[in-house]
């Protein structure tokens, strides 16, 4: 099989192999095919995806999405927030001074009391 590339490809193409990219003009038709044989694969994957998600949808497996819905869910992570940072601030407690250098805020040149605690360890 004989490939004809355009002025542009070939340039880029010797481009490649000079700065060491790739060895030979081979690679680079090798990686292209890889390449478009991954999009093409992915090309099919969609719609069997799509054929998956109606058939969940036809077995009553979807969720029905309206702003309540949406509300709902936000009101949702943001407990899930709060928890988390319930839990953090727990941990915090945990923490006892720390007698050594501290870190400093390169950006604004000073140390952040924050920064002088380590976790005990347990």
């Amino acid at each position: 099989m004989e490939v004809q590339l355009t002025p542009d490809q070939e340039a880029f193409v010797r481009q490649a192999i000079q700065t060491g990219r790739l060895r030979r003009e081979e690679e680079a038709v090798k990686e292209a095919l890889a390449l478009w044989e991954e999009r093409e694969r992915t090309r099919a994957e969609v719609p069997a995806a799509v054929d998956e998600a109606e058939a969940s949808l036809g077995r009553g497996e979807g969720r029905v999405i309206t702003e309540q819905s949406v509300r709902e869910l936000a009101a949702e992570v943001k407990q899930r927030g709060y928890r988390l940072a319930e839990k953090q601030t727990h941990d915090c407690q945990c923490r006892q001074p720390f007698s050594g250098p501290t870190v400093r805020d390169s950006f604004y040149g000073r140390s952040h009391p924050s920064w002088r605690w380590h976790i005990r360890s347990r």
